[in-house]
């Protein structure tokens, strides 16, 4: 299945609790529309969140973060990795 990573912009001072609230989140309706997202990081720091998903195409990803109410800033396919 596709990898896909999409990144959030303007998340200064994110917590850990408040990254694993956002993933459950998403987690919780992710089925539905056939996406598996697999793990997320974020700086506190600059504010930048890297989330990497499994999915059929970008569209679910994006139908899953609009639901969510975590809009991204990019999302970028990764059709290589090691």
């Amino acid at each position: 299945m596709p990898e896909f990573m999409d990144i959030h912009r303007g998340m200064v001072g994110i917590t850990a609790e408040g990254l694993k609230e956002a993933h459950t989140a998403d987690l919780a309706i992710q089925d539905e529309e056939g996406v598996n997202f697999k793990q997320a990081w974020a700086d506190p720091e600059s504010g930048l969140v890297y989330c990497l998903s499994e999915a059929d195409s970008t569209d679910a990803v994006h139908r899953i973060r609009e639901r969510a109410g975590h809009p991204f800033d990019e999302i970028h396919p990764v059709p290589l990795k090691v």
